[in-house]
């Protein structure tokens, strides 16, 4: 039997992040200080202690609706290009440090026009911030590259215009385009003109689906609006079916899927936060992984789920014994799955993941090295 990954292999571990949220992921006593300094009024407690015990408890929301009520907050505080900046800084300063190398972050502009703010501004005070972290976390002796994917709220009419700005600046940082919120009532084809936009334009984009709602989501995203990757994408094991010998017979979808290698952005300690599964050890990530579907591990949001990459591969560790070959493979699945140019991701790939885990592997016959994971390029 492999080798259990130590927590300090686990952090040290060189990871890929394609699912997280801006939003979802401020410290606490961010959101303290920040709501301070803005005058934003509606936060229940002021307290550091207090605010950090309210955001943890959405651990046990149980759905998606009381899970989502903690966004009212962080959004709030993030009202101003400083404010954004800096939550956008201390974003990249946290991933690095937890040995993310890549990480696409990504959040809604149009969430932070409630005070004047321009949707280019947001996008602005968000570049400045990540390249202000990545910097912060080189002085620290850490190295990550940040891609920025904005997202349009999909129970809105902005997706086309935040479409546009994509395009605009994806030369300057922006790497891809999605929508959020919520799936029911809102399907995917309603934002149909964003995503023929930027299939014209050849931009990227992903598009939530399968994690509030079923498999017409996930079709729709897919056939009708050209989804180059699934954010969760959990419900499509519901196109999977199993013989009384236990063998999996995957519907038309499912098959299309795994087919075409469409990547499926897993959460799964947020998908039991929000109660669409209802452990770690009955979500569907351990299956697809044995189907060998293009499985990547996600954070989804750090602050209502309390979580982090470290601490969703122990999670994973823990429930499905998986060993430093099986996250190399969901890292390896994610970096190949990224919004930059092919030789960038075939660089972090063969000069930062594999020497990584090659290295944490080694410490198992020769003891622990004191060589850190190879630098960025």
């Amino acid at each position: 039997m492999a080798d259990v990954p130590t927590a300090d292999q686990l952090r040290r571990a060189p990871k890929v992040l394609l699912h997280d949220h801006l939003d979802g992921g401020l410290r606490p006593e961010t959101v303290a200080e920040l709501a301070e300094q803005t005058g934003y009024d509606a936060l229940p407690t002021s307290d550091v202690d207090g605010v950090r015990a309210w955001f943890a408890a959405a651990t046990e929301a149980g759905s998606l609706e009381e899970y989502l009520e903690r966004f009212v907050h962080t959004v709030g505080v993030m009202q101003t290009a400083d404010a954004i900046s800096r939550v956008a800084a201390e974003c990249a300063e946290d991933l690095a440090a937890d040995g993310v190398v890549y990480a696409e972050v990504r959040y809604a502009p149009e969430l932070s026009t409630q005070r004047g703010l321009a949707l280019e501004e947001v996008v602005e005070a968000m570049l400045d911030g990540f390249a202000r972290g990545a910097a912060r976390a080189r002085e620290a002796g850490n190295r990550i590259r940040i891609g920025v994917l904005l997202c349009a709220m999909r129970q809105q009419s902005r997706a086309l215009e935040i479409a546009e700005l994509t395009v605009k600046y994806r030369d300057a940082g922006v790497v891809g385009f999605d929508i959020a919120g919520p799936e029911a009532g809102f399907p995917p084809t309603r934002s149909l003109d964003a995503f023929e936009y930027l299939r014209r334009e050849n931009a990227h984009f992903t598009i939530h689906a399968g994690e509030g709602f079923g498999l017409p989501s996930i079709w729709e995203a897919i056939q009708w609006c050209g989804a180059a990757r699934l954010g969760h994408g959990v419900r499509i094991v519901d196109d999977i079916e199993f013989a009384a010998d236990g063998t999996a017979r995957l519907g038309r979808l499912a098959s299309f899927v795994r087919d075409r290698r469409i990547p499926l952005e897993m959460c799964p300690c947020s998908n039991v936060h929000t109660g669409t599964v209802p452990s770690v050890a009955e979500h569907p990530i351990a299956l697809l992984r044995r189907l060998n579907f293009r499985v990547t591990v996600n954070t989804d949001n750090r602050l209502m789920s309390q979580t982090s990459m470290s601490n969703e591969f122990r999670e994973l560790v823990d429930t499905f014994g998986y060993s430093l070959d099986d996250l190399q493979w969901f890292t390896v699945n994610a970096m190949k799955s990224a919004f930059i140019p092919f030789d960038q991701r075939l660089a972090l790939i063969n000069e930062v993941i594999k020497p990584g885990y090659a290295a944490l592997r080694s410490e198992a016959l020769f003891g622990p090295v004191s060589a850190h994971t190879p630098a960025l390029a």
